[in-house]
């Protein structure tokens, strides 16, 4: 699974840009989605990469984001992640009964900046494993 974090805020964003945002449910900043590996998805990813941070999540952050930030479509219904992360590969966040995107936190302990001049190019873009610890700052 790939986890993408929406980083860049709303103001002068190219059209395109923002039609893959909201295509992706990524509409506001610090909003998260799940995302499989596929082809089709890398390039959507790659495609928008000054705006957000992504990479592979791994199991244990997965069930907290889930515990901590997944909200159920029905607000009597309860979260249980260990059900979710089972059902997750063979069907859809809103087919389990959980909203398809997590509203995060700004990260505790600030963000690393988002773009350095030669020196680097910040939290922006794949972050293959650091994404785990960023979005364990943001829970």
């Amino acid at each position: 699974m790939i986890v993408a974090v929406r980083i860049s805020g709303m103001v002068n964003i190219n059209g395109d840009v923002q039609e893959t945002l909201y295509r992706l449910r990524l509409r506001r900043k610090y909003a998260a989605v799940l995302l499989e590996d596929t082809p089709l998805n890398n390039k959507l990813l790659h495609s928008v990469r000054n705006k957000i941070a992504y990479g592979k999540i791994d199991k244990d952050t997965l069930i907290e984001l889930i515990e901590k930030r997944g909200k159920p479509i029905k607000s009597t219904d309860k979260v249980d992640a260990e059900k979710i992360i089972s059902h997750l590969g063979k069907k859809k966040l809103s087919d389990i009964g959980l909203k398809p995107f997590f509203r995060l936190h700004p990260p505790r302990g600030g963000i690393e900046s988002k773009k350095h001049a030669g020196v680097g190019k910040g939290v922006l873009g794949d972050n293959k494993e650091k994404i785990n610890a960023l979005v364990r700052r943001m829970l």
